[in-house]
């Protein structure tokens, strides 16, 4: 099959905003996650990986004028667009045949809150609301920065970002597109930080995925694009691309609402039919990116899975989400990212926080590995109801 490029790259976390300061948090072991500042909520003893800039900070780096006209996840979506349109070379050009398509679930939830939280009759309601969905927020990301040839927003909880790149891998293979954008942007509210509250799934300390005594996820915010191209786009535009897209697969087991099945059907499906669709085989991954909430069930079910597909010798694992949090819809796009920069720089980003090997379960990197030989990294990404995706990166031959 004719190879999907990979041109552009931008991202924002707790860790960082872009991608210099993403690859010197990541190697420098530097987590994001700590009290909460900017959420006003009085869950203050959850600990949360927020992007460190105020929403008026974040206007003010954009050079928009009013900050109170953008949502928190589309000023964090804008910066994250900004810097992967620059590195593909599109910026401030004619994006009419360029192809964006967004996942997020909370969308402008942020700012419904805050409506809610006024006095009645403030007369901004009807206008206000009607900018909060998830499709609305997609186009507020893309305002001011080019008139795409079509928006599309996808909702699958956490594996929205992931189905965002798979999409745009699909209308570069069927012949939709030449050219992509392809992520997802989330910020915390306090809707679905509540909701996860509910489900008793939050740590209250920093989460430690992957470890015997894992106690659950701590949330986070961010957002991340890749530009994805034809390799006859890539040469017209004159780019020589470090990284293609080998592989991906979306799966839906649909074991359960919320829960991952025991012995991780879906996450096991994803992973073997996106490494079919590479033409690779298990012993040709050199890393995983694991999802790893730090869920007790999640934890236990991705870890059965990938025992399943690669066996007692499986590859060095990680769940980067001990830097970050977890980012929901964006994770899948962030740590698309992250594999990008350990092919880049040839590093394996650690599982930090882990103490205690799992009973009967995969032992995460957390020690520096000298000279590591990377050329295909595998992230998994997967959602509620069983909507598991994983991808595969590979590095470009030169």
């Amino acid at each position: 099959m004719e190879p999907i490029y990979i041109t552009g790259a931008g991202v924002v976390s707790a860790i960082g905003i872009g991608k210099a300061e993403t690859l010197a948090s990541l190697q420098a072991e530097r987590s994001g996650i700590r009290e909460i500042r900017y959420l006003k909520s009085t869950h203050t003893d959850l600990p949360v990986g927020e992007v460190q800039l105020s929403n008026d900070e974040m206007a003010e780096r954009l050079g928009l004028g009013d900050s109170q006209r953008y949502t928190r996840t589309a000023l964090i979506g804008k910066l994250a667009l900004q810097e992967a349109l620059q590195e593909a070379q599109l910026a401030g050009e004619a994006l009419d045949e360029v192809h964006f398509i967004s996942g997020t679930t909370v969308g402008g939830m942020d700012r419904r809150e805050q409506i809610h939280a006024q006095e009645p009759g403030c007369g901004r309601e009807i206008a206000e609301i009607a900018t909060h969905n998830c499709a609305a927020c997609t186009e507020m990301i893309a305002e001011g920065l080019g008139d795409f040839a079509s928006m599309a927003t996808l909702s699958t909880a956490c594996s929205s970002a992931t189905n965002a790149i798979i999409t745009g891998a699909n209308m570069l293979r069927c012949g939709l597109a030449d050219i992509v954008v392809v992520g997802g942007a989330e910020c915390l509210s306090l809707f679905h930080l509540n909701g996860f509250n509910a489900l008793m799934i939050l740590d209250h300390q920093p989460c430690r995925p992957f470890d015997r005594d894992r106690a659950g996820l701590n949330l986070g915010e961010g957002a991340a694009y890749l530009v994805m191209e034809t390799a006859a786009s890539a040469q017209q535009r004159g780019l020589k691309p470090k990284f293609v897209l080998s592989g991906y697969a979306n799966t839906c087991d649909a074991f359960h609402q919320t829960a991952s099945s025991p012995e991780g059907e879906g996450a096991y499906l994803a992973m073997t039919a996106a490494l079919k669709t590479a033409g690779l085989n298990p012993e040709d991954i050199q890393y995983i990116n694991a999802h790893g909430t730090g869920t007790p069930n999640n934890d236990e079910s991705e870890s059965k899975a990938i025992l399943r597909v690669f066996g007692e010798h499986y590859p060095p694992v990680s769940s980067t989400k001990s830097f970050t949090g977890h980012t929901t819809s964006a994770s899948g796009s962030i740590e698309a990212v992250f594999c990008l920069l350990a092919l880049e720089h040839q590093f394996l980003p650690k599982n930090i926080n882990w103490k205690t090997p799992m009973e009967e379960g995969i032992q995460p990197v957390t020690e520096e590995v000298a000279h590591p030989r990377i050329q295909h990294i595998l992230s998994n990404a997967f959602g509620f109801g069983g909507n598991d995706s994983s991808l595969i990166f590979s590095k470009v031959n030169e």
